[in-house]
């Protein structure tokens, strides 16, 4: 932390004056591992003495011995130890607790690194097809993205938050040539529909006109394969691509007033989901830089061309398999896309360190062949491309089925967390006082926070199960949970304000307090572990653990009715910071801290 020496780091460079002292060497700065002590263990924090037995040809018990009592003539705060084969476990006074946690009340963003101080970091989420409304699948992936972004940004690092609209292609067609085929007309006005949730319901209704065709035609007498080829209606939507980028006037019309449609339906649902964007690009615009890449490296011999006309690029060297990059009749592909689009996204942030792709783990090897194919076109940043992959979320019913309208509904499932929040709220009947407006805003808040938190505290690579009931629950590992803890702490600070004053306490310390401060001062360290591994369920976990510390301190400790005054302000100024990396913690999980409940 900025401008007080840590207990890891206070360790760190007494270790290194330990064995020049007793042994007469160095040791590097990666031999060195300070970890927290286990629970089971007695001890704040250990020293692992393995990498040093063979060195000194000592056992493991011997080793941990001679460099604990070197310690404890380095730190006069080092009150103990023990070894555990070759673990070092180190007890630090009270005092040391103590002092280290008033020191660090004192920083500013209490002990993270200063805003901006890092380089730029490009983080794409979102990223949907203009074919239908978002759903729970897309609800992982948007509070993911938007999360890591939050993480990066709080832990010094500039952030652009992005998203590819996938706004043309194919699947774009499907809807339209539905919606056409219909000959109703139907608008997000005459029909009463939000206007994403029309398109999707014409993206369904050709997956129905064309299987009933396919059947028709197998009956027939025709292959399925051959049927799936010559179904009509599959047969429009090819013609309608090929028009599209042929740019005729009345299929661009057509789309344009669609994908309108569904930009309005979209900027509903991500108010509601209190997430942003700095940067929207379009698949419609960045596919053709894509081709124009796409030509320039088959002339550079980076691709090459079959006989149908088709362009591919051989991997097979680098492990993985031939892929073919622009279709025999020219039409671009998703791969196509994204090559145009990371080139455009570095043309526009040269100073980006990295780009973070937030993609369901079923797009792996996608990605894979997408950084390598940048690489041989010789862009530089291609190195710092990053796919953040996360396991799908389902169920108990099982998969979801965009085309067969098996998904449920990012919006119907909001609304539904907001209901259960509402419910549970008028239960417990602590609303008293408050107008409507604000009932609503707070049963919108512990809805969200429900949802939000129970999809992140998973780690992203897991596959994971929704259960809404289980993610409201106000005594489990959730989001409610957590933000009435949170207001636990602002209703005590309430009864006190302005009476906190200048920490002077420097007597014992109950365990909770000990506990506490231990947890609070091992943010930092949680944020670093969150940033570098891209992980939100870090956070989710720490906050968790702290408001459980918390209550365990509240029900141990008096706090207002303490009659010792110093010890009294301690414990505030305790509470105080606690409900500040509480709220510090949420915020960057994109969760709001209710002030009531």
């Amino acid at each position: 932390m900025k401008n007080v020496e840590t207990a890891y780091q206070l360790l760190h460079s007494a270790l290194k004056n330990v064995f020049q002292k007793n042994f007469q060497m160095e040791v590097s700065d990666s031999e060195i591992q300070i970890q927290k002590t286990r629970k089971e263990f007695e001890g704040d924090l250990t020293v692992v003495t393995f990498p040093w037995v063979k060195k000194l040809g000592k056992s493991p018990e011997a080793v941990g011995q001679e460099i604990g009592e070197g310690l404890q003539k380095e730190i006069s705060s080092i009150e103990r130890f023990n070894v555990v084969k070759g673990f070092l476990n180190l007890h630090f006074n009270d005092a040391f607790w103590g002092n280290q946690f008033q020191n660090v009340t004192h920083l500013d963003n209490f002990g993270l690194a200063p805003a901006n101080s890092k380089p730029r970091v490009m983080v794409e989420y979102a990223s949907p097809n203009t074919n239908k409304p978002l759903h729970l699948g897309h609800l992982r992936n948007i509070f993911l993205g938007y999360s890591v972004s939050e993480i990066f940004k709080a832990n010094g690092h500039s952030v652009t938050k992005v998203q590819v609209i996938n706004d043309r292609g194919i699947h774009i067609c499907k809807s339209m040539i539905a919606w056409m085929e219909s000959g109703l007309n139907e608008t997000p006005e005459s029909s009463g529909m939000k206007g994403d949730k029309l398109v999707g319901k014409y993206y369904v209704e050709y997956d129905k006109k064309f299987k009933g065709q396919v059947a028709d035609l197998m009956a027939s007498g025709l292959s399925k394969e051959d049927a799936e080829a010559q179904a009509p209606i599959a047969l429009g939507a090819r013609e309608m691509l090929l028009k599209w980028e042929d740019k005729d006037p009345e299929t661009l019309a057509l789309w344009s007033k669609m994908n309108g449609w569904v930009y309005d339906g979209f900027d509903v649902t991500y108010k509601t989901m209190g997430v942003d964007f700095d940067k929207l690009y379009y698949e419609s615009d960045t596919y053709i830089l894509g081709k124009d890449e796409v030509m320039k490296g088959l002339e550079n011999g980076v691709f090459f061309k079959k006989e149908d006309g088709s362009i591919w690029i051989d991997l097979t060297g680098e492990g993985l398999d031939e892929k073919v990059v622009l279709r025999k009749d020219g039409t671009a592909m998703y791969i196509t896309q994204d090559i145009g689009t990371a080139m455009l996204r570095f043309r526009d942030y040269p100073d980006a360190s990295s780009l973070v792709y937030t993609v369901g783990n079923e797009q792996d090897y996608h990605f894979k062949v997408l950084f390598k194919i940048l690489k041989k076109l010789g862009l530089e940043q291609a190195e710092k491309c990053f796919h953040l992959s996360y396991g799908m979320v389902e169920l108990p019913e099982g998969k979801m089925k965009s085309r067969e309208g098996t998904v449920v509904d990012a919006d119907d499932i909001m609304a539904e967390m907001k209901q259960v929040a509402k419910e549970v709220a008028e239960e417990q009947g602590k609303l008293e006082g408050m107008s409507e407006t604000e009932k609503d805003h707070l049963h919108h808040i512990i809805g969200m926070s429900a949802l939000k938190y129970f999809l992140l505290r998973v780690d992203p690579k897991k596959n994971m199960l929704f259960d809404p009931k289980e993610s409201i629950d106000f005594n489990g590992n959730t989001g409610p949970f957590i933000q009435y803890g949170y207001v636990r702490t602002q209703a005590i600070l309430r009864k006190v304000e302005g009476e906190l004053s200048e920490l002077n306490y420097t007597g014992e310390l109950h365990e909770t307090e000990r506990q506490l401060i231990k947890h609070l001062l091992d943010l930092p360290a949680a944020f670093d572990d969150a940033t570098n591994t891209y992980n939100p369920s870090v956070l989710a976990a720490y906050t968790y653990d702290l408001v459980r510390d918390f209550n365990s301190f509240y029900q141990q400790c008096a706090i207002l009715r303490e009659p010792n005054n110093d010890l009294r302000v301690f414990r505030l100024a305790l509470t105080k910071q606690v409900g500040e990396v509480v709220k510090k913690t949420m915020n960057v999980l994109g969760i709001e801290m209710p002030e009531r409940m």
